[in-house]
């Protein structure tokens, strides 16, 4: 019995389930060619939930990132010029902690990939300087903004 009471106690620290209609979030802009749609933020974690959607012949800056991150391509396709393989639809991924790589798409058609990710995202330049970076809240701050001036009413994901 006092098994199941502390389970009954875990389950109510637990957040409870959240469903996210992605229609009512709006692209944001993250750079050229490049938008993200924001799912989650945990705060208290520092992890993030999005899809990445990039332009035809679009790239993501050479970055590296301070955690792990996971990612499922969903539509289109792209590469790291660093790696030999293509995520195309279907394709999971993982990268390491660490790995510094450039987000490629090279057809004509955009590419939109799920990515889990956590910590810190540092962009780079040529000699590995860090020229900018991201993590939750900075993302967070950037859909609040791109929502403030558009005269959208943000979804509050934080959760």
């Amino acid at each position: 019995m006092a098994a199941s009471e502390d389970f009954r106690k875990l389950f109510e620290l637990a957040l409870p389930d959240h469903a996210v209609d992605s229609d009512r979030i709006p692209w944001v802009p993250q750079g050229e060619r490049v938008w993200y749609k924001p799912l989650r933020f945990d705060l208290a974690n520092g992890r993030w939930v999005n899809l990445l959607k990039v332009a035809g012949k679009g790239k993501v800056n050479r970055h590296r990132h301070s955690s792990q991150v996971l990612g499922y391509c969903i539509q289109g396709s792209w590469h790291y010029p660093e790696r030999d393989w293509i995520a195309r639809p279907g394709t999971f991924i993982y990268e390491p902690p660490g790995d510094i790589h450039t987000l490629v798409v090279e057809g004509a058609d955009d590419m939109i990939t799920l990515f889990l990710l956590e910590g810190v995202i540092q962009y780079l330049d040529d000699q590995d300087n860090v020229v900018s970076q991201d993590d939750v809240f900075t993302k967070l701050d950037r859909y609040h903004a791109f929502c403030q001036r558009e005269g959208i009413e943000p979804v509050d994901l934080r959760y």
